[in-house]
This record gives C-alpha cells, sequence and structure tokens, in this order.
C-alpha cells in the first residue's frame, strides 16, 4: 500500500496543503493504530457533539464508529483518489428500486453527464482561475484541519472509553 511521504514541517510551510494532508493522513492513521477494536466504538454516543458536529452525513447513526468509518474512507480517498460519487449513487438508487444496471454503464452515463456540465462551464468561465484556486484551497485546508482534529478527539475518546487515557504521555 502506498503512502503519502511524510514532509518536515517548516514555519514558512506551515498553511501548504501537502502539509494539512500529512496532518490529517497521520491522525487518522494514529487513530487507526490505537484502535485495535473498532467493534468496541458501535453504539456509543458522541458526549461531545461540538468535536464531530461538522461531520455528519445522511448515513451517520451518530455513533463513534460511523465517524471512524468515515474518516478512514476519506483517508483512503485522498491517498487512492474519489471514486466516481455520481456512479456510487446512482448504483444505490438503482439497488433500492430493484434494477441491476452494469457499473460500466452507470459509469458512462455518469461520465456522459460530466461531460456535458463540462461544456456548459467552459462557455461560461469568465472567472479568474487564480482567485477560484485560492478559494477551494483555502476551503480544503480549513477542512482538512476540522478533520485532523476530529480524527484527534476520536482517538483520545477512544482511549478515555476503554481506560487508557493517561497512558504514553
Amino acid at each position: 500500500m502506498m503512502m503519502m511521504q511524510q514532509l518536515s514541517e517548516t514555519p514558512k510551510q506551515k498553511n501548504s496543503l501537502l502539509n494539512a494532508m500529512n496532518r490529517f493522513i497521520g491522525a487518522v492513521n494514529d487513530m487507526d493504530q490505537t484502535i485495535l477494536v473498532p467493534s468496541l466504538l458501535r453504539d456509543v454516543p458522541l458526549e461531545e457533539e461540538r468535536e464531530m458536529g461538522g461531520l455528519k452525513s445522511e448515513e451517520d447513526e451518530g455513533d463513534m464508529y460511523s465517524y471512524y468509518e468515515l474518516l478512514k474512507s476519506i483517508r483512503t480517498d485522498m491517498e487512492w483518489g474519489v471514486r466516481c460519487a455520481s456512479a456510487d449513487e446512482m448504483r444505490k438508487e438503482s439497488m433500492k428500486i430493484g434494477r441491476s444496471h452494469s457499473s460500466a454503464s452507470t459509469c458512462s452515463s455518469a461520465s456522459s453527464c460530466s461531460a456535458s456540465c463540462s461544456e456548459e462551464e467552459d462557455e461560461g468561465e469568465d472567472e479568474d482561475l487564480q482567485k477560484q484556486f485560492q478559494f477551494h484551497l483555502t476551503g480544503l485546508q480549513g477542512v482538512l484541519s476540522k478533520l485532523t482534529q476530529q480524527a484527534n478527539s476520536l482517538t483520545k475518546r477512544y482511549q478515555q472509553e476503554i481506560g487508557i487515557g493517561r497512558w504514553g504521555q
């Protein structure tokens, strides 16, 4: 399994995207190594809603296990690339309805949607690309910072739950 190379962080690079990614991946790796029995997280409510409040999805039950799985999934997406999200959604919908579509046809229809959206965006692209990039970069760094804090909080909370909160400190 290929991991991102750990970079030493200098004061000038503190706000770099690569360092933010490394901090997040490191926090999730630490969480993964600390939590030896993830099933213990099932049905453990999040007492600290403020710690995990920004990381909710429709499928979350609100327990520590769902956050653990979500953080690991985000790490995997960062390391290996994002899966075709619209294809996943279309596949889930087709399973609910009871129809079975091949993933190839799902991806091809998602690709055609993506291509038509792309053509429309090209026509209306009058904005400054540098401003767009800086906006998204700032947002991504903010999200990575929050995710890192949440992975660290989940690790500490697990240690408290199993009674090893002070070990190694």
